[in-house]
This record gives structure tokens, C-alpha cells and sequence, in this order.
């Protein structure tokens, strides 16, 4: 369970600005390192920021920029799995 769960962070402060920036500079995509370990693609679809996990499975960014004690919180419309 603690490897899904860190799966779900990603190091840094990244807001939803900063996404957005890294999906432009990365030609439509980012590849972004989990604390896990793993790896989560980052790209647009239909306007909305779109997370997939390496299994193919894809959860989309329903809420950004939540502020958290320690870094940014983006809500999301599913599980991404390690793999």
C-alpha cells in the first residue's frame, strides 16, 4: 500500500503552471519520477492535464494547486499503479 501511496508523489513543488510548462518544453509531454521511484507521464487531453501510470492507465487532474504543508496538492480522478 505504501508504494501505491508514494507513487502518487513527485518530489519539488510543482504547481499547475509549472506542469503545464514541462508538458510545453517536453513537446506535448513530461516524464515525471515518482517518490516511489516509478514513472508518470504528464500530457494534455481535451484541455485537462492527463497522468499515466506505466501500465497505460490514465487518471486526469480534477482539481490543481491545492496548497499542503509541505508541497502542492492536484486532486485526480483515479489510481495510477506502480509497476
Amino acid at each position: 500500500l505504501a508504494n501505491i501511496l508514494t507513487y502518487h508523489v513527485v518530489s519539488g513543488n510543482l504547481d499547475a503552471a509549472a506542469v503545464l510548462d514541462a508538458i510545453k518544453k517536453g513537446d506535448g509531454k513530461v516524464v515525471l519520477t515518482t517518490v516511489s521511484g516509478g514513472k508518470l507521464t504528464a500530457s494534455l487531453d481535451m484541455g485537462k492535464v492527463k497522468l499515466t501510470d506505466e501500465y497505460g492507465n490514465s487518471a486526469y487532474v480534477t482539481v490543481a494547486d491545492l496548497k499542503g504543508t509541505n508541497g502542492v496538492i492536484h486532486v485526480i480522478d483515479g489510481v495510477v499503479l506502480p509497476k
